[in-house]
């Protein structure tokens, strides 16, 4: 066991100052200028400090998201880069941009994601089921890939370890109860890697943890048909009986980034207002309002 380097019996108190830090957040755009799980993270993490690299498939929607942050936090705290995640080259060039840029990375926020294909086992199409895997799994592990290794590269702080590693899964990686396969499956297999790497990376001082938003209301629902009476169900499924938004999300990844969360990995966190705790009637709801297409993928 190693030996600390400060007082045990009297610990220093953990900041939640994200100074001198460096994040990458993928899928960090947003449609229009709405508050996505991204955009949120990306403005809350520059908010405490970080200095943040902004990747998303769709460059616009990235530079929105850094002329959000290098507005209000000063020029230079954000740039923009445009990459796919699916890709394993794009992935380097995003840690490597990264590096180059500000010199080091300690934060990955793996946040790229999509609804996919609907259908059960028997009526999914194997393709799009393939595709579905490769964007919301497949492209966490590849960031992860070239990640770790230059977080590895920073001194190990006593506190706050070498890096984090924040996966953006979902409640239905919990419930199930989905008419679609692919969505609760992919989302599923987010939380037990973010185990698996958590438990493998320790030893490097690599913290992995992972936020599963429930029913929020961002863009990339309300840019769906939805109606008045899915939206109020959907409050009425929360314990809390209120709607969540991108700010959830994003206060939940920056408190798991910073050193006030040392002592976390592993841990998989629901922010949905208690949903998952009262199952009944979970799927029906979710299945609703699901997010389709490829948008907001970096």
């Amino acid at each position: 066991m190693s030996k600390p380097s400060y007082d045990p019996e009297n610990p220093p108190r953990p900041s939640r100052s994200l100074a001198g830090k460096v994040a990458i957040v993928t899928g960090a755009g947003s449609r229009a200028n709405g508050i996505g799980n991204g955009r949120a993270a990306s403005i809350l993490l520059a908010e405490a400090g970080a200095s943040v690299v902004c990747a998303d498939l769709n460059l616009e929607w990235a530079q929105v998201t850094v002329d959000m942050i290098n507005r209000e936090f000063g020029e230079k705290t954000a740039i923009a880069i445009q990459g796919d995640v699916t890709k394993e080259e794009d992935c380097k060039r995003l840690v490597d941009t990264a590096l180059s840029t500000y010199g080091r990375l300690d934060i990955l926020v793996n946040n790229v994601g999509v609804g996919g294909p609907m259908g059960t086992a028997v009526e999914v199409e194997v393709e799009k089921w393939a595709r579905g895997l490769e964007i919301n799994v497949t492209s966490m592990m590849l960031m992860s890939k070239f990640a770790i290794p230059a977080m590895c590269k920073n001194d190990r702080h006593e506190i706050s370890g070498c890096g984090a590693i924040v996966n953006i899964s979902s409640v239905a990686g919990m419930i199930g109860g989905s008419p679609m396969l692919l969505y609760p499956t992919s989302k599923g297999a987010i939380i037990n890697m973010t185990r698996a790497m958590a438990f493998q990376h320790a030893p490097q001082g690599i913290r992995v943890n992972c936020v599963c938003p429930g029913m929020l209301y961002t863009p990339m629902v309300y840019t769906n048909p939805m109606t008045d009476e899915i939206r109020e169900a959907r409050r009425e499924r929360s314990l809390l009986k209120t709607e969540g938004n991108g700010w959830d999300t994003g206060a939940a990844v920056r408190f798991l980034a910073s050193d006030e969360a040392r002592w976390i990995t592993g841990v998989v966190l629901p922010v949905d207002a208690g949903s998952t705790a009262a199952t009944t009637g979970q799927g029906k709801h979710l299945s609703q309002t699901l997010p389709s297409g490829e948008e907001g993928k970096a």
